[in-house]
This record gives structure tokens, sequence and C-alpha cells, in this order.
């Protein structure tokens, strides 16, 4: 159940740093914002607006809210396997998943049928240079850098389950900058002031807001595409060491995103930086950190929540301070048992499970919003 820790803010963590209280609050003062700003149990500090937040606006949008990864998310495949069909070690898989889903800063591949598969979705609103249509089609279908990950798990029957995190690459990012550098400009050519420069809001009916929501709707749709693609050529390298295998269900969703939705009889713009939509009947997909558990689960639908809940454990320590303090060693003890990037554990110390809130204490902090279908346990990682 939440409580209220500022006036406007709802929060359902039972762990938060106080700056992220006091950042959402920033957030809840803005004239726009239509009711309580609620905060999800994996709520913690990020740019402008709180990782783990539900905004809801009306009439605007704040750009730093929905972030630079436009549209990132998660999508998680039920195989008809079991434990008993895979071979003893997944190792044969780890160099299809590297060639067939790149990984890395700015990393692409060249994939002719990549062309089709971007034609439904055509260009977004703002015209892009050559060398960023070339990229469109290039980062199409790979994975990026950061907490981005590709994996195989176990549910508690043993099925196996693939499970991808990813959002809109490269051009998301330069979209979402674009807008969130222009909205900054207008509020300095309109002498608005803000708590924070990076709430800075567009107004709906503008030209500014129009180009915005169109890249954003642009960018959350190649984001989705983009993860069905490598959901497709993971379950299928994965039936391929298997030798065989059927899909049973895909879920696909979005956690930064905003969308029209309509609350408490208004219809406003829900933006969830952080934060999955989990209406009565709702899927989705909840990932613990390297090591731990995820969660497949099913919407409440809470409607103090705005239909939300929360899209990870959330970060506990920043990247810096994780490696400071922790070590590769560490993770290669947390990561026992697995198959996953153990050749690269220095770089990955910062995705150390011990940088992240325990993922058992989030989905009990966040009962009332989602019931959970699956538990899934990780017997693959490859991280971004």
């Amino acid at each position: 159940m939440p409580n209220q820790p500022a006036p406007n803010l709802l929060s359902w963590a039972s762990e938060i740093d106080e700056g992220a209280i006091t950042q959402a609050a920033r957030a809840a003062r803005l004239p726009f914002v239509a009711g309580h700003v609620a905060l999800m149990p994996d709520a913690h500090v990020g740019i402008g607006a709180t990782v783990g937040s539900v905004i809801p606006t009306e009439n605007a949008i704040i750009p730093a809210a929905v972030g630079v990864d436009i549209g990132c998310g998660m999508v998680a495949t039920e195989t008809t396997l079991t434990a008993a069909d895979l071979p003893d070690t997944l190792a044969a898989l780890m160099p299809m998943v590297e060639h067939r889903i790149p990984a890395g800063v700015g990393k692409g591949h060249a994939d002719p049928s990549i062309d089709r598969a971007l034609d439904d979705l055509g260009l977004p609103h703002t015209d892009l240079d050559p060398k960023q249509t070339r990229k469109v089609a290039e980062q199409f279908g790979t994975l990026g850098s950061g907490n981005h990950f590709v994996e195989v798990c176990l549910d508690e029957r043993d099925r196996v389950w693939t499970v991808l995190h990813s959002g809109s690459r490269g051009i998301g990012n330069q979209l979402a900058t674009k807008h969130i550098v222009g909205a900054k400009k207008l509020m300095k050519r309109q002498e608005i002031g803000l708590e924070d420069p990076d709430l800075a809001y567009l107004v709906q009916s503008t030209p500014e807001f129009t180009a915005y929501v169109e890249d954003m709707l642009w960018a959350q749709r190649y984001a989705m595409a983009s993860r069905a693609r490598m959901d497709k050529v993971l379950v299928n390298a994965l039936f391929h060491v298997a030798g065989g295998g059927r899909r049973v269900r895909t879920i696909n969703c979005h956690h930064n995103f905003t969308q029209r939705e309509t609350h408490y009889g208004k219809s406003l713009w829900i933006t969830r930086k952080g934060a999955i939509k989990a209406d009565v009947g709702d899927e989705g997909v909840i990932p613990g950190s390297m090591g731990t558990r995820s969660y497949i689960v099913r919407g409440r639908g809470n409607p103090e929540s705005y239909n939300s809940c929360s899209h990870g454990a959330g970060r506990r320590m920043s990247r810096a301070k994780a490696k400071r303090e922790l070590s590769a060693t560490s993770l290669a003890e947390a990561m026992g048992g697995r198959t996953w990037n153990s050749d690269r554990a220095a770089a990955l110390v910062d995705e150390h499970p011990a940088a992240y809130k325990p993922i058992d204490q989030v989905m009990a902090d966040q009962r009332d919003l989602v019931e959970v279908q699956h538990t899934l346990r990780q017997i693959f990682n490859y991280k971004g």
C-alpha cells in the first residue's frame, strides 16, 4: 500500500533515497500535473524526473520525463522447452547471440532484410541526415549498452523462457535530446522559471509539442519492433541449440513512454519513466538484476498508481559508486552456475546485483499493483 512522503506524492517504495522524493516532489508541483505523482517500489533519482515515477499531465508533456531511451522496455517469450530439453551447457548459445544481436554503444549490423522490416515504420517527423537514416537501419534489432541484456530463464515449472531488455537505440536518444534541448530553450525564451531546467515542458497545440509527440510515438514503435525482431532471432538460436521447441506466448511492453489515457474522469498524458502499464489483465515483465529473479506479472489496475507497476529492481548505487565499492570477484560469485560474459566481469561491475534493490522486496511492495504469474531464474545472461 502507498504512503505519502510529500504533498501530491504517493510512494510504493519501502526503500527510497531522500533525493528521489525531493526530485519527484518538484515534478508534482508543476501547474499542469493533474493529480499526484506515483512512485513505484524501484524509484531512484534520474535526470529531471525520478526513474520509477508515473506523472499525469494535462495539455503538456515533459520530454526529459520520458527520457532519452524512448520506448525502452522488455520482451519475454515462453517456450515449450523444459530444463530437461536443454544441453548440459548453453555455452554454444553465447557466440550465436553475440553475432546475431550486436551489443554495445553505437553497435549495428548490416542485414538487407531489415529494410523491409522498417518499411511499415517509416521515418520520424524530424528530418534525418543520411548518417542518421543509415543508423536507423543498422541499429534496428541490436541490443545497445548499459543494463540492456539477453537472458534465458527457467520458471517455477522448469519451463524455458527468453527475456530481453532494449530500447530505441541511437536514434531515440538523438530525437529525445533534440526535443529536450528545444524545450529548455523555449522556457528560457518565454522567461519561464523552473525548479529544475530538466523539467522543461512542451504545451499541447503548439508546433513543438506536435513535433515531439510524432517523434516520440515513432521511437516507441521502433523500439517495440526492434525488440520483436531480436526476440525472434534469440528464440530461433535457442531452438537451434536445444534441437527444437515452439513458442507459447510473447509479452512485449514499454517502460519509458507516454500515452493518452483516462484517469479520474480526465483525458491525460500518462508518462511512465521506468514503469510498466499494469491495467487489469495487462501482462508485464519485471526483471531483477544480474543473478537474481525476474517476474512475469498481470496487472491489477490500481487507480492510485494510474494502472502502473515497477519496471525492475531499481538502482541502489550509482554506476560510479558500484565500480568503487564492488568487485569482479564478488560478481562472479553472484553469477555462479550461469552462462554469462564472465570474460568481461570487470566491465560489468556496475551491473552487480548488490548495486540494485532486492527484487523480492520490490515485488512485495507492489502486491496491490500486480499479481505474479511466473517467477524466472536465470541460466544464461548476455549483457550489453
